[in-house]
């Protein structure tokens, strides 16, 4: 499903020239949950960038779903972006103005589906949720947990191959933040491909696999047995 080979990627900021990525070969087959961890400036968000085609990358090799990426115009990069990833923020990104419906709807209509359709679409992704009755709510009406399953919600709604997560449970309590990663384990039992950088240990051994970064290059990536939320959200 992602495949990077020799991978490398500098910054210029002034005089000066940031190797951020150094050559990163990593591959992540369909259906896995992997957590990405490292120390700021370690690469992850870059790496995360990349992959969901937010950024380029100067040598090495990305193929998402067996598509070489790279070279893409910006029409072709939205527009492969919008097939193919889901994303889930920290800060969750939602439209303050607009309700949960509407924030959840937002995709389709970049893929030109009628209001009427998408509306319904959102209200289906909204109930399984557990957000069908916070439909006609703006995001500053609900609680971080509830924000993040919106923000889940949208992800999903256009039927993404990868969801990428950045610290989606970073301004959450411990107990909320289990219960996400409960909603995201769920989702990634339907086949759906995982990454999610997180700086908590505890939220990386939920996921199938750990890769962690150290200045640029992987220091390690090793497979993990997948635990059971519920047992520790009680422990």
């Amino acid at each position: 499903m992602i495949s990077l080979s020799g991978l490398h990627k500098s910054y210029i900021t002034g005089q000066n020239r940031l190797h951020v990525l150094k050559g990163i070969n990593l591959e992540i087959e369909k259906g896995e949950m992997v957590s990405i961890m490292g120390s700021s400036g370690s690469g992850k968000s870059t790496l995360l960038n990349i992959i969901g085609i937010l950024d380029n990358y100067d040598e090495g090799e990305y193929k998402l779903n067996g598509k070489l990426v790279r070279g893409l115009t910006e029409t072709q990069a939205a527009r492969y972006r919008n097939d193919m990833i889901g994303f889930v923020f920290q800060s969750f990104n939602l439209i303050p103005f607009k309700n949960a419906v509407e924030n959840v709807a937002l995709p389709l209509y970049y893929k030109k589906i009628n209001r009427k359709k998408r509306n319904m679409m959102a209200m289906e992704y909204l109930e399984r949720m557990g957000l069908k009755e916070w439909a006609d709510h703006t995001p500053n009406e609900m609680s971080g947990g509830q924000k993040q399953r919106l923000a889940i919600a949208r992800s999903l709604i256009a039927r993404p191959a990868v969801i990428l997560a950045d610290e989606p449970t970073g301004a959450l309590d411990s107990k909320t933040s289990y219960e996400v990663m409960e909603v995201l384990q769920e989702i990634n039992k339907e086949g759906i491909t995982m990454l999610i950088v997180t700086h908590e240990k505890d939220i990386s051994e939920m996921t199938d696999r750990i890769i962690r970064l150290n200045d640029g290059l992987i220091e390690y990536s090793n497979g993990i047995k997948k635990k059971n939320v519920k047992k520790m959200v009680t422990a």
